[in-house]
């Protein structure tokens, strides 16, 4: 049986959205018709390079695309809010680069805002969807490590001294946190299922005003913790391990990841391997799809209210900072 198809369009063609573009060649059932942003031509370059149809040059033109039925937003942290808020009245389903906002307060209304109007939107963080990382919450629901009681995950590299770069001004989001950060930060949410009970941390922040590097210890009920690490000048090695009661997972660097091991006391160390041809942006879009087909308003994997409690959590770590960006204000 052959699957419905379900017609994309990308809003804001830059870096990101460029690979999500290339990957979504292997998510079956996709067909990408149309992009859009604050720029004409720069939209019909990017339309030109992956030969899609119809190219834009605001939001407004690609939310009232009726040809469209779900829109990947790649565009700048700050004007994530906007961008879906436009997409989602426009009754767009929408899946929203991470991180999904600057900070849990929109988080907050644009998830009120696609309930209230019953519109699909996800946070797209793609890991999660990754067959190593799928393979590894097997591991863990059918009891192989035992009780988990640590996690620790990095995930760091080094732009160099480039103050003109996004990652470094505060006007548009930079910092560790949001980019590098965030994605320890749900990793630990996703293998544990809840926020931190206690949040420590260390950051250093830069001349720019924004965190260049942290540390990060949550603490959960029963005594469990998790250490996670971050950097926009530091490089890391980005690797993710998983210890349990009984044994431990190693996911060498996990937010790419192509492979993971388990290992159990006792026991042969066990491996599982992805062959993908693609990056993995094809799993979190075909996640999107299936909902639509399947008329679910949510992924199950990254449902709504954990990512608002993961923006809570980011919020609580940046405030131990003293570190604000314009949408707080």
């Amino acid at each position: 049986m052959s699957l419905q198809t379900i017609k994309w369009g990308i809003l804001g063609p830059g870096w990101i959205s460029s690979k999500f573009a290339r990957d979504l060649a292997y998510a079956a059932g996709a067909e990408l018709v149309a992009v859009g942003g604050r720029n004409l031509e720069k939209s019909e370059r990017f339309a030109e390079q992956f030969n899609i149809p119809r190219a834009y040059g605001s939001v407004e033109e690609l939310a009232q695309d009726a040809d469209v039925d779900i829109v990947y937003v790649g565009t700048l942290h700050p004007i994530h809010k906007e961008n879906v808020l436009e997409l989602l009245r426009a009754g767009k389903a929408v899946l929203c680069e991470k991180p999904f906002t600057m900070n849990a307060a929109e988080a907050k209304e644009i998830i009120e805002v696609a309930r209230e109007n019953k519109v699909f939107l996800m946070e797209a963080m793609w890991t999660r969807f990754l067959p190593p990382i799928r393979k590894v919450m097997e591991w863990i629901a059918e009891g192989k490590i035992g009780e988990v009681r640590l996690v620790k995950a990095d995930f760091g590299f080094d732009i160099g001294w480039a103050p003109e770069s996004r990652l470094l001004d505060p006007a548009l989001g930079g910092g560790a946190l949001l980019d590098a950060g965030i994605y320890p930060v749900s990793f630990a949410s996703l293998i544990y299922g809840e926020a931190p009970a206690k949040i420590s941390s260390s950051a250093r922040i830069g001349a720019t005003g924004v965190d260049e590097q942290f540390s990060l210890l949550f603490e959960y009920e029963g005594g469990r913790t998790a250490a996670l690490n971050g950097a926009v000048q530091l490089g890391m090695v980005s690797d993710a391990y998983i210890y349990g009661t009984n044994g431990h997972i190693h996911v060498p660097n996990f937010l790419f990841s192509k492979s993971a091991s388990l290992h159990v006391k006792n026991t042969d160390a066990e491996s599982f391997v992805d062959n993908r041809e693609a990056e993995g942006y094809a799993f979190e879009a075909e996640e999107a799809m299936n909902a639509l087909r399947e008329g679910r308003l949510e992924s199950s994997i990254i449902p709504l209210d954990e990512t608002l409690s993961i923006m809570t959590t980011l919020d609580a770590i940046r405030k131990q900072w003293g570190l604000r960006y314009p949408a707080d204000e």
